[in-house]
């Protein structure tokens, strides 16, 4: 896992999946709030199982989405940068609480096999939301809080 200094070109929200359409509500609603925060940068959600898109999915559309804008021109077929222009960086977002499996060895798999298949793309990959000590901060505030 990585600490990024500079600002990502696009974001996405990597989330556990679930066959019932609601458990996607709070993720959806993350992206949906960097959409109005930040209406510049693209963002997505994607998925380890059970719903779509997967990450290489999510990741290829936005590579592809990425590609089209003006600040990067990329040859078609293999998403290398043409010379001269800067290499796409996509952050990774584990919406997971803890540093689980799927965290600790699923993701980095996965996250291994987006940058052989896009080397010219920088995949950097955020902590787990819940290692995060405002995420871990607010939680105890909600827990406390008067209903």
């Amino acid at each position: 896992m990585s600490q990024a200094t500079t600002p990502p070109d696009g974001v996405l929200l990597f989330a556990h999946g679930s066959r019932d359409p609601l458990w996607r509500g709070p993720i959806e609603a993350v992206a949906q709030r960097i959409r109005l925060d930040q209406p510049s940068l693209p963002v997505a959600c994607a998925y380890l199982e059970l719903c779509e898109p997967s990450l290489p999915d999510a990741a290829l559309q936005m590579i592809e989405q990425l590609k089209i804008t003006p600040k990067f021109i990329a040859a078609p077929a293999d998403s290398m940068p043409a010379n001269g222009s800067k290499a796409l960086k996509i952050r990774i977002v584990p919406m997971f609480l803890g540093m689980g499996k799927h965290a600790r060895e699923d993701l980095p798999e996965i996250a291994a096999q987006l940058r052989a298949a896009h080397p010219a793309v920088e995949f950097d990959i955020a902590a787990t939301v819940g290692e995060d000590e405002r995420v871990t901060r607010l939680l105890a505030q909600i827990a406390i809080s008067k209903l």
